[in-house]
């Protein structure tokens, strides 16, 4: 008996093995990168070559990656991580870290304007028409984008949480008063609401983060609500009530726990969103103001004198880190739902 167990052990591990191509295209992407670094090339070309090499090393990666740990690894998923774990450290240490000057302009007179992207240069990601470093600008407009989003999803998961709760478990007038208040808020299109919180509120990162926590507010009011239907009518609920528990302990002790865990992952997918969000209202003027670096200001500065058609980089690294931090949130926070909500079909 103990044989097959062992057998039944040692036969997973004894069907991992290194994938030969996917070495040879990992070997192949790092040398392709790291050559493109070291040539003697001009800045978009030796950038595009970089970026070649890290897709190749990807693809490689990701076929060792299935060949050690099985068909079901996903690269994808822990790049994303990867990702935000990187960028979220450096916009928190950006203080600390040698960046350029990024904000102002009495500091880079000496600067160049409109760099483009070198990675061994003093400026690796470029400059703008202000000879500000675009990287310290990216990794503080991270800050402002990340502080802003999950503050806004911060305030929504707690107002909608407390909110739906209630009406989950009380159900009747307090269920029909949220339905109402909640599709209302729903019937009024996001962007003019933003636009008209914008025109009203000061520009500031705390209101921002509240004018955006709006657009959250009915979902997290709604997933709080189905979860506590569905765990109203638990066992260990109805043993609550009998045993003479209050209102207040039913959904602080019974409820709370188990709808925290869906709408933390459903807020991964909001944070994406009003990354979103904050970036179009800063693009339109309504958000984060110059000098104080945005992504969303950032793009908007390629729309004046066609500055995207001569420097397509002030567009384009900006554009180019919002989406990958926008994917790499909604792909943690779908696997996030596939794992703490397997009701989200129903809803």
């Amino acid at each position: 008996m103990s044989e097959i167990t062992v057998a039944q052990q040692t036969a997973p591990a004894a069907g991992r093995r290194i994938s030969r191509p996917g070495l040879a295209l990992s070997v192949l992407g790092l040398a392709v990168a790291g050559g493109s670094l070291g040539a003697p090339l001009i800045g978009w070309v030796r950038f595009g070559g970089f970026v070649a090499g890290l897709v190749v090393l990807y693809l490689g990666l990701a076929a060792l990656g299935r060949g050690l740990f099985g068909p079901s690894f996903d690269l994808a998923f822990w790049a994303c991580l990867g990702w935000l774990v990187v960028l979220v450290g450096a916009a928190v240490l950006a203080p600390l870290l040698p960046l350029a000057e990024h904000q102002d302009v009495a500091k880079t007179l000496s600067a160049p304007a409109m760099a483009p992207p070198d990675p061994l240069s003093a400026h690796p990601l470029g400059t703008n028409n202000f000879g500000l470093d675009m990287l310290g600008r990216v990794l503080y407009g991270a800050r402002s984008s990340l502080v802003v989003s999950v503050g806004a999803v911060a305030l929504a998961m707690a107002a909608g949480g407390a909110i739906g709760i209630v009406a989950g478990y009380f159900g009747r007038l307090a269920d029909a008063v949220v339905g109402i208040a909640t599709n209302s808020l729903l019937a009024v299109p996001p962007l003019i609401l933003l636009i008209a919180l914008g025109t009203v509120l000061d520009p500031s990162l705390r209101n921002i983060a509240i004018a955006l926590s709006l657009l959250a507010l009915p979902g997290m009011i709604r997933m709080a609500r189905a979860a506590a239907l569905t765990f109203a009518q638990r066992e260990f609920v109805l043993a609550a009530e009998s045993l003479g528990a209050s209102r207040w302990r039913i959904m602080t002790r019974e409820l709370l726990p188990n709808v925290v865990l869906p709408l933390a992952s459903y807020g991964m997918v909001m944070v994406s969103v009003l990354i979103v969000a904050e970036a179009s209202l800063s693009f339109l003027g309504l958000g984060v103001q110059q000098p104080n670096p945005s992504w969303g200001n950032m793009i908007a500065e390629g729309q004046e004198n066609d500055v995207f058609v001569q420097h397509p980089h002030i567009v384009l690294v900006p554009g180019l880190t919002l989406f990958i931090t926008v994917f790499a949130f909604n792909l943690i926070g779908e696997k996030a739902r596939r794992r703490w909500d397997p009701r989200q079909g129903k809803l």
